[in-house]
């Protein structure tokens, strides 16, 4: 079941590449199917596809979509800080074969491998029954180790029956200070200065899962000073319109409300206010809470009407 966009760009989307349940040729077939004009595939910290497979072939992606009536945009979203949690960077138009991407790809997959093994271990250690090999099987499609990604483990706990869905165990995890186990993530001001030395750009994904108080290497700091210095390095957009009511949200405000004070905030400031669903299709995985394509966004005309956005799709 495919749901019709409520927006017809969608810029924050993911596949079976990282943590989401469709091939990128599946992502294609209902992005066309949501009726979106434009998406971009930002999976997460995994070089975007330049070519897919599909039942024709091996085709190059854009190629894909455009032959579909899409604009297929290629993008990451880069997860980062070690020390404070949801810090994700939706990244564009890089220079994907440069050494900073690989070196990225290389040190996540170690230590995603490392902190979520552990994490399982100390799980099942309090009582939890669930093994490694279980969150590898991810449910019938399974994965190696080195594709492994933390909401499995989450998916893992609801099907268990220990929390009622994957977005109340990845709230408990990420309250129970046992189970906050530190994966190694870049600086995020270093990736906006890595990612503008390739000719990229970088937008800050849903500010609002950042919890507060922030608990930098610095000390505490509001939600709002952690946000400037990432203005200060170059950050160039910031996400408004996001499914904050269908994820691990811990504020009161509505997601209404959020956008709203985005825009108020950061309109004059930044050069991007982005949107996106943040698409997993999770309805293959019967969860509760589903993001749909389309379901947040931003309108065709400020997408072309914005110089930076446009040239996406040029």
């Amino acid at each position: 079941m495919v749901v019709k966009a409520n927006y017809p760009v969608d810029l924050h989307t993911h596949s079976n590449r990282s943590d989401g349940a469709d091939s990128p040729y599946e992502w294609l077939c209902n992005v066309k199917e949501s009726g979106l004009k434009i998406a971009a595939l930002t999976d997460h910290d995994i070089i975007p596809p330049t070519v897919i497979d599909t039942p024709s072939g091996t085709v190059d992606f854009a190629e894909c979509g455009k032959e579909m009536g899409i604009k297929a945009i290629r993008g990451i979203e880069i997860s980062c800080d070690t020390d404070v949690e949801d810090v994700h960077l939706v990244c564009f138009r890089c220079d994907w074969e440069d050494k900073f991407f690989t070196d990225l790809m290389e040190d996540v997959r170690l230590s995603k491998i490392e902190s979520y093994r552990l994490l399982v271990d100390r799980l099942f250690e309090d009582g939890y029954n669930i093994t490694w090999e279980e969150v590898l099987s991810n449910n019938g499609n399974p994965v190696s180790e080195d594709n492994v990604q933390k909401k499995m483990i989450f998916e893992l706990i609801a099907r268990k029956g220990y929390t009622e869905d994957w977005s109340a165990a990845k709230l408990m995890i990420k309250n129970t200070p046992r189970y906050s186990i530190k994966r190694r993530k870049p600086d995020p001001l270093k990736v906006i200065k890595e990612v503008h030395r390739t000719g990229g750009i970088v937008i800050d994904a849903h500010p609002f899962l950042i919890n507060e108080p922030v608990m930098s290497k610095d000390g505490e700091i509001t939600r709002y000073e952690y946000i400037e210095r990432m203005i200060e390095a170059g950050l160039d957009g910031i996400e408004a319109c996001y499914t904050y009511d269908k994820t691990s949200y811990s504020d009161t405000r509505t997601k209404e409300e959020i956008e709203k004070y985005i825009r108020e905030t950061y309109e004059e400031r930044l050069p991007i206010i982005s949107g996106g669903s943040d698409y997993h299709n999770d309805r293959k995985k019967n969860s509760k809470k589903v993001r749909d394509l389309g379901e947040c966004g931003v309108t065709e005309e400020y997408f072309y009407g914005n110089p930076i956005l446009s040239e996406l799709v040029d």
